[in-house]
């Protein structure tokens, strides 16, 4: 799978729209306003994960400093639990790579819909007034894009976005080992995970890792080579 059939969008707008958000991700400038994204599709893992693994969603919160919280309801220990937890860090590379995968399929016009779509979709859970904002702020840059911009507009765009998700997936696992490290994160996602499995922080921080880096490979394999 590859961006080199006839009518794919040319190979330029990956390597264009991937420098682009490297710039954004990494630098400490944008980071702090771009982050808002990269948390709204964390707490949106958490609650796709807690409904999918049969809790009930109390909703979500997403305030000013780049912080959510998603709250649930059920067993306080056991897989549904677990897999609530873990969910958050791994979602925004996850949804990169199935990006990846439509792009590479030349689906531009469906990757902008569903975007849409899954912010639309994280907006029913919102409850605070900041969240609802940063949603519909989101929603509303994608479809102003896929309405108004030219269609190699479009397709840079989407390349954005794309790599955005994967690298905006993988600072923020470099960031939360940081803060750990300091002993400055005693709730964090893989401190909670220990305390539910008994497994180092250390090795749920890996996975995320790992989880993060395989879909960057991916990506780069069906979008550049």
């Amino acid at each position: 799978m590859h961006l080199l059939n006839s009518g794919d969008p040319p190979r330029w707008t990956a390597f264009a729209g991937a420098a682009i958000a490297f710039v954004v991700v990494f630098n400490n400038q944008l980071w702090p306003l771009a982050r808002h994204v990269i948390t709204i599709a964390h707490e949106g893992g958490h609650a796709l994960a807690a409904v999918g693994s049969g809790r009930r969603l109390g909703g979500i919160r997403l305030h000013s400093d780049t912080s959510g919280v998603t709250v649930s309801a059920g067993r306080p220990a056991g897989p549904g639990v677990v897999i609530t937890v873990a969910a958050g860090y791994v979602t925004p590379s996850l949804l990169g790579l199935g990006a990846a995968a439509l792009l590479a399929a030349n689906q531009v016009s469906l990757m902008l819909r569903l975007s849409v779509a899954l912010l639309l979709g994280v907006l029913v859970a919102i409850r605070n007034a900041f969240g609802v904002l940063s949603i519909m702020l989101s929603a509303g840059i994608v479809v102003a894009v896929s309405v108004l911009a030219s269609d190699r507009s479009q397709e840079l765009f989407a390349m954005f976005i794309t790599w955005f998700l994967l690298f905006g997936g993988v600072r923020p696992i470099i960031e939360v080992q940081r803060t750990r490290s300091r002993g400055r994160a005693p709730t964090s996602d893989p401190d909670q995970l220990a305390r539910l499995t008994g497994m180092p922080a250390w090795l749920w921080v890996a996975f995320f890792a790992l989880v993060s880096l395989f879909c960057l490979a991916m990506s780069v394999e069906w979008l550049v080579w």
